[in-house]
């Protein structure tokens, strides 16, 4: 990630709190990865895969944003930690919550609640970091938050959970009423 001039000072931002929150949101991200390739395999043959698919594109893009953005502020994700988010993905993988893959199942639902909940937990990243950003420019080559990439990853997170939200309406029928 390049600084840029419209992002917040880099000796203003507390980094003792700041890195341990992105490395959690960098370990959540890889998971978050996987468990939206479950989503594809699980919705495999519906017209929502393409819909998974997407996400899941997106959700690496932004794990990638975010793991730049930690390497510009001169950190290392914890290698601990990220061990530890690596087995999660195995674990995701196999898709726990739905791991025969059945659409009209509880187990369906909580697959698309949980995935709500990463998004939800993704959506509150961006506004935490969009908040730590002036309003005014900061100096050329002394920022490292961009006002609008934050905006951006935000609005996007917004419409990712609009579209889970619309699977789990369209599908709901399906899994809890009675035919």
């Amino acid at each position: 990630m390049t600084r840029v001039e419209d992002g917040i000072p880099l000796h203003q931002l507390d980094l003792d709190t700041l890195l341990p929150y992105l490395d959690l949101h960098l370990v959540g991200a890889t998971n978050g990865v996987r468990l939206f390739k479950a989503a594809r395999v699980s919705w495999a043959g519906t017209p929502y895969e393409k819909d998974f698919a997407r996400l899941r594109e997106e959700i690496s893009e932004e794990r990638a944003f975010l793991e730049r953005l930690i390497r510009s502020l001169g950190h290392r994700p914890g290698v601990v930690k990220m061990a530890a988010a690596r087995a999660m993905s195995l674990v995701a993988d196999l898709d726990p919550l739905n791991p025969l893959r059945r659409k009209a199942t509880a187990g369906a639902q909580l697959e698309l609640e949980a995935l709500q909940s990463l998004l939800r937990g993704k959506e509150s990243l961006w506004s935490t970091l969009l908040a730590l950003v002036p309003e005014a420019s900061a100096s050329a080559g002394d920022a490292v938050l961009n006002r609008t990439a934050l905006e951006h990853l935000l609005d996007a997170s917004k419409r990712q959970q609009d579209t889970v939200a619309r699977v789990m309406t369209e599908t709901a029928p399906a899994r809890f009423l009675r035919r």
